[in-house]
């Protein structure tokens, strides 16, 4: 493998880390935590106000293919400027909604922000910046951005203690608009100027490692195994609480909630350090072989205090590099050429997916128990494994067999 002497590209990788923190603190972390207000102020139970997320995101899900091409098109820094603006006045839109049509529009507003200017756009525009550096870049940025839940649960729940939810909003669609769309737009300006002054060179890129013959295959593994990790990640995140509780382990939900975050950062910086030398394929069956190795030990250890802290390390470790994996295989597999278009048809399988987990989680639990649901989780996971597994096989190449001569000609 050769290894690229051009440098990541520190000023964009940090500023893009910032407006990360932003984007995925003020239109995800957050709502988890105001839901119950907006729930109460709409007269809606906490199931329905969840169960509007879960439409929003299902139909951001949708948009994502389209979102996909227009980044490879108009360039994605000119399309994460414009979802900066569209995720203010969403977060506006759904402050001010005078009832529950306008509210649950407003949230898919946001849903489809957040495919504008989250990790598929951020990760397009490290490639479109410095495609020959862009795994390293990647890498660097899912590092300061995993800390976006730590700063902003925080931040909401304080300013949530003096303020509405809806000023709460606005608060958040001022930082979009004010910190993250002049970000975007020097970043998009930059990328306009470098392709300007090298408009007679050469265009850089990173060419495919797969041959073409076996690119289809690989690519629908590669999804399947993508969306069966978001599918299980999604469900357990959402129902950590009732499943600690409901293996005797309630108060540990909290501990797991500490854990957590931590540990998605510590996988992201062992990566940075030590993960140079393994191959993108390697590391994504690394990722994969750690959710069902949480999950097991979960299982097998309930309700033993220290085998759940060993859960939520490990399950933080794996959905750390997770981050990493679904913004660095494709372009290792299929090489810089349409990654905007592959990156949103990857979002939308993952963001359908987990839209659909939690209801799905919830439904297995209640009538085949906890126990039972989380063996049915962890062979999901375990197919994921599988799936990434069959993707090295192909990029393997295929030894031809030795021409052996005719025994006339020996």
């Amino acid at each position: 493998m050769t290894i690229s002497t051009e440098r990541p590209p520190v000023a964009a990788i940090a500023a893009l880390g910032l407006t990360q923190i932003i984007g995925y603190g003020s239109l995800y972390y957050s709502f988890s935590i105001l839901a119950p207000d907006m729930a109460r102020d709409l007269g809606w139970s906490s199931e329905w106000i969840f169960g509007a997320l879960s439409a929003a995101l299902l139909i951001g899900g949708l948009a994502a293919p389209l979102i996909g091409t227009w980044i490879d098109r108009f360039g994605a820094g000119r399309i994460m400027t414009s979802g900066s603006a569209i995720a203010a006045a969403a977060l506006v839109a759904c402050a001010f909604a005078p009832g529950k049509i306008a509210f649950v529009a407003a949230l898919i507003g946001i849903e489809i922000a957040s495919n504008l200017v989250q990790y598929g756009a951020a990760f397009a525009l490290l490639v479109q910046i410095r495609p020959q550096v862009a795994q390293r870049s990647i890498t660097y940025l899912t590092l300061i951005a995993g800390f976006a839940s730590t700063i902003f649960w925080p931040i909401t729940t304080a300013l949530h203690a003096h303020l509405s939810w809806q000023n709460v909003y606005l608060i958040f669609a001022a930082l979009n608009l004010v910190v993250c769309l002049p970000i975007h737009a020097w970043l998009s300006h930059g990328v306009s100027q470098t392709k300007r002054r090298h408009a007679h060179e050469t265009a850089k890129r990173v060419e495919p490692s797969l041959p073409p013959s076996v690119r289809r295959p690989a690519f629908i593994l590669m999804v399947t195994g993508f969306a069966l990790e978001s599918f299980v990640n999604s469900a357990l995140l959402v129902h950590m609480v009732p499943v600690m509780s409901a293996l005797g382990l309630g108060a540990m939900a909290v501990v797991v909630g500490t854990l957590f975050g931590p540990s998605q950062v510590l996988s992201r910086l062992i990566n940075m350090v030590f993960g140079e030398s393994l191959s993108q394929v390697m590391l994504a069956i690394i990722c994969a072989i750690l959710l069902p190795a949480a999950l097991v030990i979960l299982i097998a250890t309930a309700p033993s205090v220290p085998g759940a802290l060993v859960f939520a390390v490990v399950f933080g470790l794996g959905s750390g590099l997770n981050s990493i994996v679904y913004g660095t295989l494709p372009l290792a597999l299929f090489g810089s050429d349409g990654y905007g278009r592959r990156q949103g048809q990857i979002m939308s399988v993952r963001l359908v997916v987990s839209s659909m987990a939690p209801f799905a989680l919830a439904f297995l639990m209640g009538n085949l128990g906890v126990s039972w649901s989380l063996s049915i989780a962890a062979l999901l996971s375990t197919v994921a494994v599988a799936a990434f597994f069959a993707i090295m096989r192909l990029t393997r190449p295929v030894a031809r067999p030795e021409t052996v001569p005719h025994p006339r000609e020996a």
